[in-house]
């Protein structure tokens, strides 16, 4: 079975490292994109357009004329899960790339996750439509819609590295783990936030149960995590420059854009709670969190780095041609 898979891999063209980063750029742009349009799914009140699974109807798996549901909101939930059909073919493209270069393990195996991970969110998203959009299930689909952005990010920069290559630190054990507890803090946003949205007013649906608890609580602790998250990136941003190289390196570039997002996000979230949460700027806040949550996975990707190990120009002719750009 490995034998026949490889060979008919083969048969593909070879791509360059520049194709496959092209290939894993979009697996971002799909993983992100689509905890997007599942938030454009909620604020119309659509999460129950097509209110079974994985039919849209009983005996269709389009939209139907019904009255009971109407045709905006069967547009708008049958037009996500189509979605679903454009991250798939970017998760299968990432790993036929990466196998047709025959990249080293660990690209691979991120790789693979790309279709696994989707293939588990189908599923849950299956339990959300069919359990009646129960709050918690919302918030867990969109948890590892969070997750998955993170590992494509995390990809795409491995895919630029030498396979033929060794690890290296680019800043000290303390920063990395500075940069890990920043990470583990977002995680605590994101949860907060879903939990926000739990007890808020977009339910997907005008008949949704909602988390039983008052939403200006959940608010403050999702700002004041976000607060804590601000602070430690400040932090680690001082940290880098007080014992970092010289000039500016792409751990301090990311830093600034990584700052730059998680301040226009917190200005989104004012505006939100200062006018009642307009539908709009829930989608804005939730691309805003996707961007924050691959900008993290980006710092924390290079705070190590390959470098050329000796005898890497003896590697094989295949090899040579997969790793250039």
């Amino acid at each position: 079975m490995r034998r026949a898979y490889f060979s008919l891999v083969d048969r593909l063209p070879l791509p360059s490292v520049r194709a496959q980063r092209i290939i894993a750029f979009l697996v971002i742009l799909t993983q992100g994109g689509i905890s997007v349009t599942g938030a454009v799914v909620r604020v119309t009140g659509s999460g129950l357009g097509c209110p079974t699974w994985p039919q849209c109807f009983p005996g269709s798996f389009t939209p139907v004329g019904v009255s009971e549901v109407p045709v905006l909101h069967q547009a708008v939930e049958f037009g996500n899960r189509m979605l679903t059909f454009l991250v798939v073919l970017t998760a299968a493209a990432i790993v036929l790339a990466v196998t047709r270069a025959r990249r080293r393990r660990e690209i691979v195996a991120y790789a693979w996750l790309m279709p696994a991970g989707t293939v588990l969110q189908a599923g849950i998203g299956g339990i959300t439509v069919l359990t009646g959009l129960l709050w918690w299930t919302v918030a867990v689909h969109l948890i590892i819609s969070m997750l998955m952005v993170w590992l494509a990010t995390l990809l795409f920069h491995k895919i630029g590295e030498q396979d033929d290559a060794v690890s290296v630190a680019t800043v000290p054990a303390p920063l990395r783990w500075l940069t890990a507890l920043s990470a583990t803090v977002l995680a605590g946003v994101l949860v907060a936030g879903t939990m926000v949205t739990g007890a808020g007013p977009h339910a997907g649906d005008a008949d949704v149960a909602r988390l039983e608890v008052e939403i200006v609580t959940l608010v403050h602790l999702h700002a004041e995590l976000l607060v804590g998250y601000l602070a430690l990136l400040v932090g680690l941003t001082f940290g880098v420059y007080a014992v970092g190289r010289a000039g500016v390196t792409p751990l301090k570039r990311r830093l600034h854009v990584l700052l730059a997002l998680v301040i226009s996000q917190s200005v989104v979230g004012i505006v939100q709670y200062f006018t009642d949460v307009p539908a709009a700027l829930v989608a804005v806040h939730v691309a805003g969190a996707a961007l924050c949550t691959a900008a993290t996975a980006a710092v924390w990707a290079a705070c190590r780095e390959r470098e050329e190990a000796p005898g890497a120009e003896a590697q094989s002719p295949l090899r040579a041609f997969g790793n250039r750009v």
